[in-house]
């Protein structure tokens, strides 16, 4: 018999919710074939089986949340190297930022976090859930919410208290906060909170259809959220003229298509043009600490990556100071591709210090992103259309022609630069586009 265990799906993740079994109890399972799906703070992720043999046992439903190394199923078969537990943390991790909605492998959105409210901890009575088989998070929420574990009836195999029971048995008490611990006496009682009003709940008509949000929805809604509320948010705007690209791109799409599999779109150039400009503007490929402003050596580039309107990822290129053109584009499409197959890897979401959201394959006008955190800039790159410019031959004398035009739009935090700044930053990127010798990139 082997165990099957949690695995450490990354350095910083300690933790994932089981949400699928591919296989049931029974059942014979194949050497790396998907056994199960775990979600991350970072990223979902589909489990191989390490060895073929048959499902024996599940001991964790769908749903529930395991630490690193806890034991989740049994299968017969050959012995199974099981990950070692890590050490229970002090805190749930904190969640890894995420961006803005964009389109696909062509587009990349703006990206996302997931930051996770730190909770009023109320002591539970002492010994209360000692000696119960519950998941670190389950005991949690029990102790947090000032629960009686004998209270709460388990839906768990053999009974055992999942995540669901507790959140139902909170809903079961109205939704009531946990007893208050007894304060000492003090000379005057605190002001009282003023409550928060009171939003109505939506009401549906006749045909409406209701959809709950997906993980990765309120994930992005809590990460732009927290964005919002940190960073005071300015946006900056460049008009771009692509000529430069495109006489680099046009007459190699079809080859690059063929040789590749994939096509030869704006983004990769943007993208080389942005780590140039990165390189000459380091206060923009920074982070905000506290009370102070992280200048990175490294451009650690994360493009926003659309999953099908279900949701963004904003998977992460490292180093791409220290590649040209082509090995950009090959490492955009990887990452996309990967992303939207869920073959992810949780440390290749963090760690990013600039972002490219790309809603430019739908005509977009202009889109201003959200801030993804603790970075200080995030670059929307718009549509291009075909527009009629003013251009001057070698005597001066103007005419009207067409070329393709678009829109870069900067959304930055004012607490790390100030507007001349940004303004000289998009100036540098808009010349770098506009008169670099893209030839010489292939």
């Amino acid at each position: 018999m082997a165990d099957i265990v949690m695995p450490q799906l990354g350095e910083s993740v300690t933790e994932g919710t089981i949400t699928r079994w591919f296989k049931s109890v029974g059942e014979e399972v194949a050497e790396d074939e998907p056994l199960f799906e775990v979600s991350t703070d970072k990223v979902d992720t589909e489990v191989p089986a390490p060895s073929s043999g048959v499902l024996l046992e599940i001991l964790v439903e769908e749903g529930d949340v395991v630490e690193v190394g806890e034991l989740l199923a049994r299968m017969d078969g050959g012995a199974v190297p099981a990950a070692a537990p890590a050490e229970e943390p002090a805190a749930e991790p904190e969640p890894a930022p995420q961006p803005e909605p964009a389109p696909q492998p062509e587009s990349a959105p703006a990206p996302v976090a997931e930051p996770a409210p730190i909770p009023t901890r109320v002591p539970a009575p002492a010994g209360a859930t000692t000696g119960l088989l519950l998941s670190p998070l389950v005991r949690k929420l029990i102790e947090e919410n000032g629960l009686d574990p004998a209270s709460i009836t388990g839906t768990g195999v053999g009974g055992r208290i999942t995540r669901k029971d507790v959140l139902s048995a909170i809903d079961g008490r109205g939704g009531a906060a946990p007893p208050a611990a007894t304060a000492a006496p003090t000379e005057a009682a605190p002001a009282a909170k003023v409550p928060a009003p009171q939003v109505q709940p939506m009401t549906h008509g006749s045909g409406d259809r209701v959809e709950q949000l997906n993980r990765i929805r309120k994930v992005t809604g809590d990460a732009m959220l927290l964005s919002k509320a940190t960073s005071p948010h300015v946006i900056s705007v460049v008009q771009v003229d692509y000529s430069a690209i495109e006489r680099a791109r046009l007459p190699r799409r079809a080859a690059f298509k063929a040789e590749t599999g994939f096509s030869l779109t704006y983004l990769p150039f943007i993208a080389r043009a942005v780590v140039d400009a990165l390189r000459e503007f380091p206060h923009m490929n920074a982070s905000v600490g506290d009370g102070e402003v992280v200048l990175h050596n490294d451009v650690h580039m994360a493009v926003a990556v659309d999953l099908n309107y279900e949701g963004l990822l904003a998977p992460v290129i490292r180093e791409a100071h220290a590649m040209r053109l082509r090995a950009i584009a090959d490492e955009i499409h990887d990452l996309a591709t990967r992303a939207r197959n869920r073959r992810l890897g949780p440390d290749e979401l963090s760690g990013g210090t600039f972002t490219l959201s790309n809603s430019g394959a739908y005509g977009s006008f202009m889109v201003a992103p959200i801030i993804n955190q603790p970075q200080v800039a995030i670059l929307s790159t718009d549509g291009v259309a075909r527009t009629p410019v003013a251009v001057s031959d070698e005597f001066g004398d103007e005419s009207i022609t067409i070329h393709p035009v678009g829109n870069l739009t900067l959304s930055w935090d004012h607490r790390a630069f100030d507007g001349a700044y940004a303004a000289a930053f998009m100036s540098r990127v808009k010349q770098i586009v506009e008169t670099r010798d893209w030839d010489s990139e292939f």
